[in-house]
C-alpha cells in the first residue's frame, strides 16, 4: 500500500511562489527557493525552541515579527525575508548577544569557527553600542573532559535538547532568571558531580564556546619536548576519516598516511594503531561472547567500548552492568600494551613511556583517568588523549603543510590492522567485526561473508537476526542513548531476548564523538550525511585491505604466541579485560 503524500501548501516568499508539503517551517520553505535565514537556536536535528529570535520575519496580515524556525506555513502565505526593517532587527537582537559576551575572539577556542562571530560578520555588526553591566558566572572546569563557561553562553537551548533529546541524560537546564540566567546541571552542581557522562555532544553543538573539551595539547607538548622521554602515540580509526576535513578535504576522505606523517613530523617516537587495539577487542570479546553463549550467559552481552555509554551504564542502568562485557576499550588495551609488551620487547622501563591517544571522543579522556586502568605504580597506562579537534590545532600550530604530506605507515608491533579494525569508529562495525570473528569460531573455517550490512546503523537503532552457522543470533545495534533505551528498557523488563548488544554513546558511533571536527559548510553536527561520508571513509578502507579479519592479523598471532597464551587467558585477562560499578553522579572519585 502506497503511503498518503503529505497535502502540498502554496506561499508566497519574497514575491516568489513555492509549493511545500503541509507541516513545513517558514525557514524551510524559504530554503527550497535558495534563501538561507539567519539562525542561532534552531538545530535541524533538535526540537523547536525559537528562543535567539534572529530569524525574525514578516507574515502578511500578522502583527510584528515570527520567528521562522517554529511556525508552519498556511494555505496562501505572505512572507518577507528580507527588508531594511527586518536586517536591522536581526541585527540588533545579535547586537544585544554580542554585548553581553566576552571581548576575546582573538583568543577564544572558536575563534574563526563560531556561529556568533560568523553571524555578526554577516549581518553587518561593526561596533559593540551597548555598555553596562556583564555576566560574570564562574567557569567550571572540574570535569577531566568537558569544560562549562557560561560567559559565552548565548541561551540558545542546543546543549539542553541535545543532553535531553539525543542523549536522553537530562543534565543540562536553565536557572534562574532574566540577567542572572544560566544553563548548568541541576543545582548547578560541578560537571564532575552531575550526572554528565562526558560524551561531549554539547560541545558538538554549542554555537560559541560555552561548552569545551579540557586540552591535553599543552601536556603533549611538554612530553614531546622531554628528551628522556619515549614518545607514543594511537590513533582511533574514526580519527582518519574526519581529519581530513581540517584542512578542507571533503567529508569521507580516508587521510591516514597523510596523518601518520604530521604525527612524526610533530616529534613522536612511534606511531601506533588504535585499530590493532580493535582487533585484539574483537578476539577477546568474541571469545568472551560464545563462552557466554555456552556457558548461558549473562546475556545478551553488551559491548564496552564507548566510554560514555559505560558511564551511563554505571549511572542509569546499574542492574545490566554484568551484562557488559568485561573487555578494554580497544585505546586501552593498546595503551597497556605499550607498557607492558612494547617495553619489554624494546627495553624501556614503563615509566619512561608516554602514551597519547587521539581519539573522536572527549569521554575518552575521562576513562584514561579511572582508577581501574592505570598500572600498580599508580600511573595510567594512557597519559594524555587529545581530540580530532586538539591534534588538527597541533598540526596548524606546528606549520604543517597538511594536504602535501607524502603516507607513512604506522609502526610495528602495534601498527599491523585489519579491516576490522577499521570498522570500528562507525556505529554497527564493532558488532559487525565481532560476527566475523564469532562466525569463525563458530564454523572453524573462514566465514562465507564478511560483510554483515543488516547491522550497519548510521539512523540509530537497529534489531535484527544474524545466521552463524548453525545459530540465529538475536542482535540490536544503538547510537545515540535515547536509541540506546529502548533497547536496554526491553533487557530490564524481560520484554524481548538478546544474544548480544551493541552501544555507541555518540550518534553514528565514533564518526559521530564529541570530540570530532566541527563539521565543513553544507553540513550540520548530527547531520546524517555527514556521518555516511565519514562512515564510508572506514568501510573504503576495510574493503581495500587484504587483511580484513582480527584472527588473520599477524602481530595478534605473535602476540598471543608469546606474551598473551590464548584468548581468556589468565595474563590476557589481567591485562586486557576489567570490571566496572555503579556509581553516584561524583566524577571518578
Amino acid at each position: 500500500m502506497m503511503a498518503k503524500r503529505p497535502k502540498q501548501i502554496s506561499v508566497t516568499i519574497d514575491d516568489t511562489p513555492v509549493k511545500v508539503p503541509e507541516g513545513t517551517t517558514i525557514m524551510q520553505a524559504a530554503e527550497k527557493i535558495g534563501i538561507r535565514i539567519p539562525r542561532l537556536c534552531y538545530h535541524p536535528d533538535l526540537s523547536l525552541a525559537g528562543a535567539c529570535r534572529v530569524c525574525v520575519v514578516e507574515v502578511e496580515g500578522l502583527p510584528g515579527y515570527v520567528a521562522s524556525c517554529s511556525l508552519p506555513v498556511w494555505e496562501g502565505m505572505v512572507i518577507r525575508t528580507n527588508s531594511p526593517e527586518i536586517r536591522q532587527a536581526r541585527r540588533d537582537i545579535v547586537e544585544l548577544i554580542l554585548d553581553n559576551h566576552p571581548m576575546d575572539c582573538q583568543t577564544c577556542e572558536r575563534d574563526g569557527n563560531c556561529e556568533l562571530q560568523n553571524l555578526a560578520y554577516s549581518l553587518g555588526v561593526r561596533e559593540r553600542l551597548f555598555a553596562g553591566r556583564r555576566k560574570e558566572f564562574p567557569i567550571d572546569d572540574s570535569s577531566v573532559a568537558v569544560v562549562r563557561n557560561p560567559n559565552k553562553c548565548i541561551l540558545c537551548g542546543r546543549c539542553i535538547r541535545v543532553c535531553a533529546e539525543i542523549q536522553g541524560v537530562y543534565n543540562l537546564s536553565q536557572h534562574g532568571r532574566g540577567f542572572t540566567t544560566v544553563v548548568g546541571p541541576a543545582h548547578l552542581a560541578n560537571m564532575d558531580d552531575s550526572v554528565c557522562i562526558q560524551c561531549g555532544q554539547c560541545i558538538n553543538v554549542c554555537p560559541t564556546a560555552a561548552f569545551l573539551e579540557k586540552s591535553s595539547t599543552d601536556i603533549v607538548w611538554e612530553a614531546l619536548a622531554n628528551p628522556d622521554l619515549h614518545v607514543v602515540v594511537q590513533t582511533a580509526p574514526s580519527i582518519r576519516a574526519a581529519i581530513g576535513e581540517g584542512f578542507g578535504y571533503p567529508p569521507g576522505t580516508p587521510c591516514t598516511g597523510k596523518m601518520i606523517t604530521a604525527l612524526r613530523l610533530l616529534g613522536f617516537d612511534a606511531v601506533f594503531d588504535t585499530d590493532l587495539g580493535a582487533d585484539l577487542t574483537i578476539v577477546e570479546e568474541a571469545h568472551e561472547f560464545l563462552t557466554r553463549l555456552e556457558s548461558g550467559g549473562p546475556l545478551p552481552m553488551i559491548t564496552s567500548c564507548s566510554p560514555g555509554w559505560i558511564n551511563f551504564l554505571e549511572k542509569f542502568y546499574p542492574e545490566l552492568i554484568p551484562h557488559a562485557s568485561t573487555c578494554k576499550s580497544p585505546m586501552s588495551m593498546l595503551s597497556t600494551l605499550a607498557k607492558t609488551y612494547y617495553a619489554e620487547r624494546k627495553g624501556i622501563p614503563p615509566e619512561k613511556i608516554f602514551m597519547v591517544a587521539v581519539m573522536p571522543c572527549v569521554a575518552k579522556k575521562f576513562e584514561a583517568q579511572r582508577p581501574e586502568h592505570r598500572m600498580p605504580n599508580g600511573r595510567p597506562y594512557t597519559d594524555a588523549v587529545l581530540t580530532t579537534r586538539e591534534l588538527i590545532w597541533m598540526i596548524k600550530c606546528y606549520g604543517i603543510d597538511f594536504t602535501k604530506l607524502p603516507d607513512g605507515e604506522f609502526d610495528a608491533p602495534l601498527g599491523i590492522a585489519s579491516g576490522a579494525g577499521d570498522i570500528f569508529g562507525t556505529t554497527g562495525g564493532v558488532m559487525e567485526a565481532t560476527l566475523r570473528a564469532a562466525a569463525r569460531i563458530l564454523t572453524g573455517k573462514k566465514p562465507d561473508r564478511l560483510e554483515f550490512t543488516e547491522v550497519r546503523a548510521v539512523e540509530g537503532l537497529r534489531d535484527t537476526y544474524v545466521a552463524i552457522g548453525e545459530r540465529n543470533l538475536h542482535v540490536a545495534v544503538a547510537n545515540g542513548l535515547n536509541n540506546a533505551k529502548e533497547i536496554l528498557n526491553k533487557v530490564v523488563s524481560g520484554e524481548d531476548h538478546y544474544d548480544i548488544i551493541e552501544v555507541m554513546a555518540c550518534p553514528g558511533g565514533c564518526i559521530g564523538g564529541g570530540g570530532q571536527p566541527y563539521p565543513p559548510e553544507g553540513y550540520h553536527i548530527l547531520d546524517p550525511a555527514l556521518l555516511r561520508k565519514r562512515a564510508s571513509a572506514l568501510y573504503a578502507i576495510d574493503s581495500a585491505k587484504q587483511l580484513r579479519e582480527s584472527y588473520e592479523n599477524p602481530a595478534l598471532e605473535e602476540l598471543y604466541e608469546t606474551y598473551l597464551g590464548s584468548p581468556g587467558s589468565t595474563r590476557a585477562h589481567q591485562l586486557l579485560h576489567t570490571s566496572y560499578r555503579p556509581r553516584l553522579p561524583r566524577g571518578i572519585r
